[in-house]
């Protein structure tokens, strides 16, 4: 009976993980890379992870990187996030994420995602605070 049981609930752990399409895993892949790039200051690498129209809109990951570092301060420097749902809206893709900064304010900051020819890359970034969301 414990064997059953323990079955059991390795099945419904593994549920999240195995529930998660490819493309999801791929753009929470690239958000997270990108992420991890900010926190390092990487704006190359951070720039790389953007789609063709903001690279052509911002030109340089310099320019990218003050406009993350200046606009953004949740994104670039959350003091930590989850990641929630991934929807389509209108045929595109939006990947959600639940951020923190480092004085406890919560935000939702929504991903707009694009398919190109290099894979999964990030189009536009919304950011709303979440009301009296503190950690």
């Amino acid at each position: 009976m414990r064997i059953i049981l323990c079955a059991m609930v390795m099945a419904f752990a593994t549920l999240p993980l195995s529930a998660q399409t490819a493309p999801e895993m791929a753009i929470r892949d690239i958000i997270t890379q990108q992420l991890e790039a900010l926190q390092r200051d990487d704006f190359e690498t951070a720039f790389d992870f953007a789609s063709p129209l903001i690279q052509q809109l911002f030109q340089t990951p310099e320019r990218f990187g003050d406009m993350v570092s200046g606009g953004y301060p949740m994104v670039h420097r959350p003091d930590n996030y989850r990641f929630d749902a991934l929807r389509d809206v209108a045929g595109g893709l939006w990947q959600s994420l639940i951020m923190y900064d480092s004085n406890g304010r919560g935000f939702l900051v929504e991903y707009q995602m694009i398919e190109t020819e290099a894979g999964w890359r990030i189009n536009g970034v919304q950011v709303s605070p979440l009301p009296d969301a503190q950690v």
